[in-house]
């Protein structure tokens, strides 16, 4: 038997998850219609999946969830669906990859999806791989600004002044009436 290069069983899934956003495209935008409600079954371990520890803790492998009567905030993107729902009382949001979904089935109809998790064309959508570059560099920007903040604590602690470009000093910035620049070590708690 030939191989298959084309890859049938992902073009397949893909198409799969899609019309599954699709009916929830079509719920978040008019509610559920009629009888219907939807059985989301996904791994819990998936990437990009977020729940509560609480809830990753009571479902460590997978978890299924119910769109009935009581869900809220349903928002739905090109790879993944968000929702709110409650757990025993507690309200919780919830952040479903659509890659990570292994079922999808609505009783009312006898309707029913079966996936393999990671069969899709992308191993990551690109929406969650650019949030975890977003982050990165957001923490690379913190970092930098501590580094910079404990410079100028070092500055000021040493009492020199720093002669800019034009000649003139912060000594000098501060009499002409710009702001002042306060070292943080001035607020911590000395122990």
């Amino acid at each position: 038997m030939a191989e298959d290069l084309i890859r049938y069983d992902i073009v397949i899934q893909d198409a799969l998850r899609g019309a599954v956003r699709k009916i929830l495209t079509e719920v978040a935008r008019i509610g559920l219609p009629g009888e219907h409600h939807f059985y989301i079954a996904f791994d819990t371990n998936a990437p990009g999946v977020r729940i509560s520890p609480r809830l990753h803790e009571r479902y460590p492998k997978e978890m299924t969830v119910v769109l009935q009567h009581q869900f809220w905030d349903l928002t739905v993107t090109d790879h993944a669906f968000e929702v709110g729902l409650s757990f025993g009382g507690v309200p919780e949001k919830l952040f479903v990859p659509f890659s990570s979904i292994k079922g999808f089935f609505d009783p009312s109809v006898q309707f029913a999806l079966e996936f393999e998790p990671g069969k899709t064309a992308e191993e990551l959508p690109e929406e969650l791989v650019e949030a975890a570059r977003e982050q990165e560099r957001a923490e690379a920007i913190l970092s930098e600004v501590e580094r910079e903040t404990d410079k100028a604590a070092a500055t000021a602690a040493d009492g020199a002044t720093d002669t800019k470009a034009d000649g003139s000093t912060d000594e000098d910035s501060k009499t002409e009436g710009s702001a002042d620049v306060v070292s943080l070590d001035a607020f911590r708690k000395k122990t």
